[in-house]
């Protein structure tokens, strides 16, 4: 390595020189540096520059007896000497300048002064050298030798960067780390090679290393420079971010305060504008939108009412149900928004969403009649939106819609009022958040319900299923001395909400049906059941350790259309047998009585389950299906997909045809058929390794999870589509369906067209199976002559 250097060290010199040169000049040209610091590191560039150059010139001459070598080389050689000790006194001003700026030091450690000193003593020293030989003297053939003090002239080189060393090492934390490794290596370096030099000659190791951390030096200052502008900028980004997020919200807030002063003027509109934002959010999410156009989807649907504010009060607050005059200025509604709104430049979708968002897909809306892909995305969108929360909101003129009465409102209305995408998902939305209640929320009745007078209050209805259902309370009574009855009692019943309802509209909003009420004696009412039957057992109480006069048990479990109840009090125990209209029907317990007070309401659903058999039937079982088999057995579906047909194993091309009919208790427009893709080991629905692909409703609605597979659903209502209410009439009379089915390795599609709705599903498998089948099921309805067919 040395005689490698030793060979090449005029053009290493030459190169280190050139790279000096250009770091002054970038130094120059530079305009981030403070004056100062600027001045100090183009001085030690110009001495490094200038050291390593005078030591080439040392060497080129060295040995030319003529008159210009005589000279080069003695000032060549004086001024390697002295610039050596300049080193030391510019890095002195440069670790000082650092110090002094980037340590906030008022005052320097008086080790630099020394270091400063002794640099200038070494200058100085070089110069006495020049004229008595003390560090090198030359021959008559000008080659030059080391003088008897040749020492003397590397201590200073030494002694004062290890000087210089004590005090960054001290002062290390105030330093970036760039900085500090760039110190180290200019002081340390140089110093490892000075005690190299003593031992070498005829090379200046040296004074190369001192050019080559003085360049090392500008490098790290500049990616120190760098990371300190990277820093600023971070910062500078937080407080945009920080700025920005402040604006947000003080927007926020300030459109927060605005609808919330126009929802004053309507107290059952307070908060539907929050809500209607959050579910156009949602649906923007669902759709694949942005997160930016997300938040454009939330401000806009959050304003788009604030027309209501040009609305005169008499129609707002009327309590009848609006007429022809009072929809006429509510049509105004939109464009006064706008109008509103037009002022926010910065945001024009806002204004956008206020004017657009009723108008309807078909163009029956308003203010415009605009339709399909004419109304703007946005404003369709918070349409699907603000529809579902005005459905399910109270008004001063009607009751809340439940959620299935909005979610039959959006299958109706996919691709006439609401854009089938957009509207779609918005029934997704319902399904999802339905799914949550069911699971979050059992549901749990009052702790105690008071009734002076029979069915004063009645608690929330108590699900009675499979799983057996334990129910115990406390009775005090009578509440009234001066009545002579006094008994707590059960009605049984099903409606939507799970609550007991005694009014015409609530009883046809809900769709409330009462099967019966039964008491804890002998007594029992049979109202919309086909049959109640009571086996009474006398002195039942100790058997069941009830020796409390005031407790009271219920045991209660279902097995498809029959219900069974075993009522225990203290006199009696019975066992109370309830035919249900159907298996179709939900049944619930709701807590009552007459002079009571019924307390410690406790309900546990235990393991105990109830099995065929477990229920003597007490009438013969209503079949809607009693009908000549063809290819596969019929079937009935009481409920959501309670039963399935045998699976069908698809081929090329596979065609299903079979006869429907909804049950007499349907009211919905997807209690209808469904075909259910998928694959099992056995070729039943739910058997082992079962993979579901599809879920096609012939309503038009497509259940894909995509787990299994990515699905493609279409819906086109035909010419000869007749609408829903007479759809419905139709599947409730019954018709024949057909459904081809083809597969072509891993797509499966699906294709079928009843009463004007034509369907097209297409499912790519996302591995590969053995074999695919196909089952027919529903939601309370009934299959029969089904048949299958091969192309």
């Amino acid at each position: 390595m040395i005689e490698l250097i030793r060979t090449h060290q005029l053009n290493i010199m030459l190169v280190l020189c050139g790279a000096c040169g250009i770091l002054i000049f970038l130094l120059l040209i530079t305009r981030f540096l403070a004056k100062k610091r600027k001045t100090i590191l183009i001085l030690m560039e110009l001495i490094a520059f200038f050291l390593l150059w005078f030591d080439r010139l040392a060497y080129i001459y060295a040995g030319d007896p003529g008159r210009t070598g005589f000279i080069m080389v003695r000032i060549s050689n004086f001024a390697v000497f002295f610039l050596t000790s300049g080193i030391v006194f510019g890095f002195n001003l440069y670790l000082e300048d650092l110090l002094r700026n980037e340590g906030k030091l008022d005052f320097l450690p008086k080790r630099l002064y020394v270091s400063r000193i002794a640099s200038v003593a070494g200058m100085i020293l070089a110069l006495v050298s020049a004229f008595t030989n003390l560090y090198y003297y030359f021959d008559d053939a000008n080659i030059y030798y080391r003088g008897r003090g040749f020492l003397i002239a590397y201590t200073i080189p030494v002694f004062a960067p290890i000087l210089q060393y004590t005090v960054v090492r001290q002062y290390k934390n105030k330093f970036s780390r760039l900085i500090y490794v760039s110190l180290v290596l200019y002081i340390f370096v140089p110093v490892v090679c000075g005690i190299l030099q003593i031992f070498t000659y005829g090379i200046s190791i040296v004074n190369m290393s001192m050019v080559a951390v003085s360049i090392s030096l500008y490098v790290f200052m500049y990616l120190d420079l760098n990371n300190t502008v990277e820093h600023i900028h971070e910062l500078e980004i937080q407080y945009l971010q920080g700025e920005q997020a402040r604006m947000h919200k003080l927007f926020d807030q300030t459109a927060t305060a605005f609808v919330t002063a126009v929802e004053k003027k309507d107290e059952y509109a307070k908060g539907n504008s929050v809500k209607i934002a959050e579910y156009a959010q949602k649906i923007a999410e669902y759709a694949g939108k942005s997160k930016e156009d997300c938040e454009k989807v939330y401000y806009t649907a959050l304003l788009h009412d604030v027309g209501l504010i040009g609305i005169p009060d008499n129609v707002i607050l009327k309590e009848s149900d609006p007429d022809k005059a009072d929809y006429e200025v509510m049509r105004k509604k939109p464009i006064i928004g706008a109008e509103i709104l037009s002022s926010i430049t910065e945001y024009p979708y806002l204004c956008l969403g206020a004017h657009y968002s009723h108008e309807r897909y078909n163009g029956t809306g308003y203010p415009e009649g605009l339709k399909g892909d004419e109304i703007p995305e946005i404003a369709r969108i918070v349409g699907v939106a603000d529809a579902y929360v005005n459905m399910t909101t109270k008004k001063r003129y009607r009751n809340a819609r439940m959620d299935f009465e909005a979610r039959e409102a959006f299958v109706k209305g996919t691709g006439e009022e609401f854009d089938p995408s957009f509207s779609d998902i918005m029934i997704k939305i319902i399904d999802s958040e339905n799914r949550e209640k069911a699971s979050d929320s059992k549901v749990t009745p009052e702790q105690e319900i008071s009734c002076t007078v029979y069915r004063e209050n009645i608690s929330a209805g108590i699900p009675v299923e499979s799983d057996i259902v334990k129910i115990s309370f406390d009775c005090e009574m009578p509440l009234d001395e001066g009545y002579e009855f006094c008994s707590p009692s059960v009605v049984l019943f099903d409606s939507y909400d799970r609550r007991v309802h005694d009014n015409k509209r609530s009883i046809e909003s809900y769709h409330y049906f009462e099967y019966g009420e039964i008491w804890f004696d002998k007594y029992s009412i049979t109202t919309e059941a086909r049959k109640i039957e009571e086996r009474i057992t006398e002195d039942n109480g100790k058997r069941h350790n009830n020796k409390d006069s005031n407790h009271y048990e219920i045991l209660a479990g279902r097995y498809e259309d029959h219900m069974k109840l075993v009522m225990i009090s203290k006199d009696l125990s019975k066992e109370v047998t309830v035919a249900l209209p159907g298996g179709s029907k939900a049944a619930y317990i709701g807590l009552t009585g007459e002079n009571c007070r019924i307390k410690n309401i406790h309900v546990q659903t235990t393991t105990e389950k109830v099995e065929q058999g477990d229920i003597p039937r007490i009438v013969e079982p209503v079949s809607y299906i009693d009908h000549l088999e063809s290819d596969i057995q019929n079937v009935q579906v009481d409920r959501l997909r309670s039963a399935y047909s045998e699976g069908v194993e698809l081929r090329k091309k596979t065609q299903i045809v079979f006869h429907a009919m909804t049950l007499p208790g349907a009211t919905l427009v997807w209690h209808c058929p469904y075909i259910v893709l998928y694959s099992s080991d056995d070729g039943s629905v739910g058997g082992e390794n079962y993979r579901e692909y599809a879920l096609v409703k012939l309503s038009g609605e497509n259940e894909s999870t995509e787990e299994f597979a990515e699905t493609h659903f279409e819906m086109k209502k035909k010419e000869a589509f007749p609408g829903w209410d007479e759809w419905r009439k139709i599947n409730q009379d019954g018709m024949d369906c057909k459904v081809l089915i083809e597969t072509k390795g891993k797509t499966i599609v699906l294709k079928t067209e009843n009463l004007g709705v034509e369907i097209k599903n297409t499912a790519v498998i996302k591995e590969e199976a053995d074999k695919i089948y196909a089952a027919l099921t529903g939601n309370q309805v009934a299959l029969t002559d089904i048949r299958i067919e091969y192309f």
